[in-house]
């Protein structure tokens, strides 16, 4: 039995959070039989966490699986030589997790989800996709239109077909990008609708879709 404070979400989110915990809320005042059976919410095996810059959509999604002793986090961003700055937000996600977990530092996402192991967090989508353009040569209007657009495509919807089949519980973070505000530059626009894509793709194959608006979570799907 554990006591929880005001700081915690009501309804099914918080059946939700404590279910991945083997837990369950009662009224003050319930007496409890030890050993009888109660139903507790699956802990969904594909979620999609979607919020924008410093929402607390990270925070979020390893709050999915901090119950879990073993999870394997991927970082899609990579290391930049020489950016302080990149460096402490690194060191401050790393602090922040659970030390039995491990780090790989890949944006080659299908072979993990189509592996056996431990639970994946993904974080993020956003520069998987950053990588993903680089290496079609999305920014060049000519090699985009020639083939750029079509190796693009079939990378996204790779990707999306490997978290359709894999057996491995899945958090995965993104940006929630495109509210209004019009890129200046065609390559901006152009990253402004494939990670639409890319975010509409992933979320038809989880069951669980969250919005993050300034550090409160919203379910849109399960």
């Amino acid at each position: 039995a554990v006591h929880m404070d005001h700081d915690v979400p009501p309804g099914p989110e918080l059946g939700r959070r404590l279910a991945a915990a083997g837990a369950r809320a009662v009224p003050d005042g319930v007496t409890l039989a030890v050993g009888s059976y109660e139903d507790v919410p699956d802990v969904p095996r594909r979620t999609l966490v979607l919020g924008g810059a410093r929402s607390g959509k990270s925070v979020e999604a390893e709050r999915r699986l901090e119950a879990f002793p073993h999870v394997l986090y991927v970082a899609t961003g990579g290391s930049r030589n020489g950016d302080t700055e990149w460096s402490s937000r690194v060191a401050a996600h790393r602090e922040r997790r659970p030390g039995s977990w491990q780090t790989v530092e890949t944006c080659d996402l299908v072979p993990l989800l189509k592996e056996e192991g431990p639970p994946l967090l993904v974080d993020c989508l956003s520069l998987w996709l950053t990588d993903a353009m680089d290496s079609v040569g999305a920014w060049d209007d000519a090699v985009w239109a020639e083939r750029g657009e079509k190796a693009l495509r079939e990378r996204r919807q790779e990707l999306t077909e490997a978290m359709r089949v894999t057996r491995r519980t899945v958090v995965a973070v993104s940006n929630e990008v495109g509210s209004g505000i019009v890129p200046s530059t065609a390559s901006g626009r152009r990253y402004r609708d494939e990670l639409g894509r890319l975010n509409a793709g992933f979320a038809a194959e989880c069951e669980h879709v969250l919005l993050v608006v300034a550090g409160q979570a919203v379910a849109l799907r399960g």
